[in-house]
């Protein structure tokens, strides 16, 4: 074979091959991913670990999750890792003796809030406390001083077992657990004070007996969960929470006790109480979903060919199924063709020698 055509196939065959993925990838340039993948059901390995009663999503590292025990343990919240289940690091709040810690939640200053708000006696104890801690930039075994903030209610004591930290406004809200579903939701002070007592006012009824909460990541949603059921809320520019009628899935539990959305906000991870306890995901769809992840869907879904089906992209998407060539066939044709060209002008005059 003359050199001449196996240079001109080797080119062809190399275009062929560069067009080939360029189809086989979508053709165009690479679309960054907008989500975090999805997590998966872990179990917590840790035997201390008994009584998980909250779940805080880390964002500083990657696949873990704070938590701790509500009571018959030492002021300390453990940091464990989603994809193993192990205990990675501990961290000791010194010069805290705790009382009934029952959540923890992640502000969007990097730190750390830990509630001691649990109040078995209904309305037993006249003040509660949240601490404050930084979280740490290394995942090892430590012992911090953690900022120290006095609690108060408007309206009289009451127990409480959730808190969750507004991840734009820093502002901390409180929600209340009461047996016959009377509960509520409190709002403390647009900031903290470590002087004098931070007076939580309430700013909504919570009809559920809430053993846990927390806001999804871009601060759209607030989730609520009791021990079989959980409400979603939008969270309004005024600051207040507006019910919505979808229900979130809750998973069958032992106790149901914590509750956090996992980074990206697709996704909520269910907690219980219990040694060998699992934290288990759950997927939100529709109108359950943050703003920012239904606003990334809609985007995609246009972005591959049309939303007009709810969003999930592939209503009007180009698969030649009216019977004739989806552009990409197109694309292929006109590539083959522009080599098969390319090889016939290089074909020697007058039907040269083979």
């Amino acid at each position: 074979m003359p050199s001449w055509i196996t240079r001109v196939l080797v080119r062809s065959s190399s275009v062929v091959a560069l067009v080939g993925a360029a189809v086989l990838a979508g053709v165009g340039p690479a679309v960054a991913a907008d989500e975090a993948p999805a997590p998966e059901e872990f179990t917590l390995l840790d035997e201390r670990l008994t009584e998980s009663s909250g779940l805080a999503a880390s964002t500083r590292h990657p696949d873990v999750y704070w938590t701790h025990n509500d009571s018959d343990d030492a002021a300390r919240i453990y940091a464990v890792d989603g994809t193993t289940g192990e205990t990675v690091a501990t961290v000791d709040l010194a010069g805290v003796t705790a009382r009934d810690i029952e959540a923890i939640s992640l502000g969007p200053d990097g730190n750390l809030y830990v509630g001691d708000i649990g109040d078995n006696f209904d309305g037993g104890w006249s003040e509660v406390w949240i601490y404050r801690i930084a979280e740490p930039a290394e995942l090892t075994d430590q012992s911090v001083t953690p900022t120290t903030f006095t609690v108060q209610y408007a309206d009289g004591p009451r127990n409480a077992e959730a808190l969750m930290v507004h991840p734009e406004t820093g502002r901390v809200y409180i929600a209340s657990k009461k047996g016959d579903e009377s509960g509520a939701l409190y709002a403390g002070p647009e900031a903290l004070s470590e002087a004098g007592v931070n007076v939580f006012e309430p700013v909504a009824d919570v009809p559920l007996e809430v053993t846990d909460g927390a806001f999804s990541p871009d601060g759209s949603r607030l989730l609520l969960r009791g021990y079989f059921a959980a409400r979603m809320y939008a969270w309004g520019a005024d600051g207040l929470p507006e019910r919505l009628e979808s229900r979130v899935r809750v998973p069958i539990q032992r106790q149901g006790e914590s509750v956090t959305f996992a980074v990206g906000g697709r996704y909520v991870m269910f907690g219980s109480e219990g040694a060998g306890s699992e934290v288990t995901p759950v997927e939100l769809s529709g109108e359950l979903l943050p703003a920012d992840v239904a606003a990334a869907d809609e985007e995609r879904a246009a972005r591959e060919g049309g939303s007009s089906d709810g969003g999930s992209g592939e209503a009007g998407a180009d698969d030649g199924s009216d019977g004739g060539l989806s552009s990409n066939a197109v694309l292929v044709l006109l590539v083959v063709g522009a080599v098969a060209l390319l090889a016939s002008r290089r074909l020697p005059g007058g039907g040269g020698k083979g």
